[in-house]
C-alpha cells in the first residue's frame, strides 16, 4: 500500500466523467489498498480515485459503519433530506452547507466483481452521495448553499 497525493480543486480530473471499471483484477486491488491507506492518512470520510488523478468509477468510504469500497456505485433511490456541512480533501480550506438526501439505496461491485446493494442514512448517506459525485466531476462546492474558510487550527 502507498499512500498516494490528493489533487485539488483546478486539476482537470476532478472535473471529468470516470470510466467504469472492467478489470477486477490485482491492479484494482492496489488501487484499493492505496485509496484506503490514503484517506486515513487524510483523515477523511472518503475518497474517490479521481482525487488521486485516477478517472475510474472507485470510491473508497470510512465512516461509524464500517469501511467500504464501492466500484462502479450507482444510487438508484434516495428519501428525505438533510442540510449540514461538508469539506472536501481535494478542496483543502473550506467548507460548504450543502443539502442531501437522508437515506440513499445504492448498488455497486465490490474488489471482485460481485454485486451488493447498500442502504445508507444520515453522515454515511452524505458521504456517499459527496464521493459519488466525485465520479460524474461534481464537487460540493457546486451546490453548496455557502462556503466558508475553516479557522487555520483546523487545517
Amino acid at each position: 500500500m502507498a499512500r498516494k497525493f490528493v489533487v485539488q480543486t483546478g486539476d482537470p480530473v476532478l472535473r471529468q466523467k470516470c470510466a467504469e471499471v472492467k478489470a477486477f483484477n490485482k491492479d484494482l486491488w492496489t488501487l484499493l489498498d492505496d485509496m484506503k491507506e490514503t484517506v486515513r492518512a487524510e483523515s477523511g470520510a472518503g475518497l474517490a480515485a479521481p482525487q488521486i488523478g485516477i478517472a475510474l468509477r472507485v470510491v473508497v468510504i470510512d465512516v461509524e459503519e464500517g469501511f467500504f469500497e464501492l466500484i462502479n456505485p450507482v444510487i438508484f433511490s434516495t428519501k428525505g433530506e438533510q442540510t449540514g456541512p461538508e469539506g472536501c480533501l481535494s478542496v483543502k480550506g473550506k467548507q460548504g452547507t450543502v443539502t442531501r438526501p437522508y437515506k440513499v439505496k445504492a448498488e455497486y461491485r465490490d474488489r471482485y466483481g460481485k454485486k451488493h446493494k447498500l442502504t445508507a442514512d444520515g453522515f454515511f448517506a452524505r458521504a456517499v452521495c459527496h464521493e459519488l459525485d466525485h465520479l460524474d466531476g461534481k464537487l460540493y462546492t457546486d451546490i453548496a448553499d455557502e462556503l466558508y474558510d475553516l479557522p487555520a487550527e483546523d487545517l
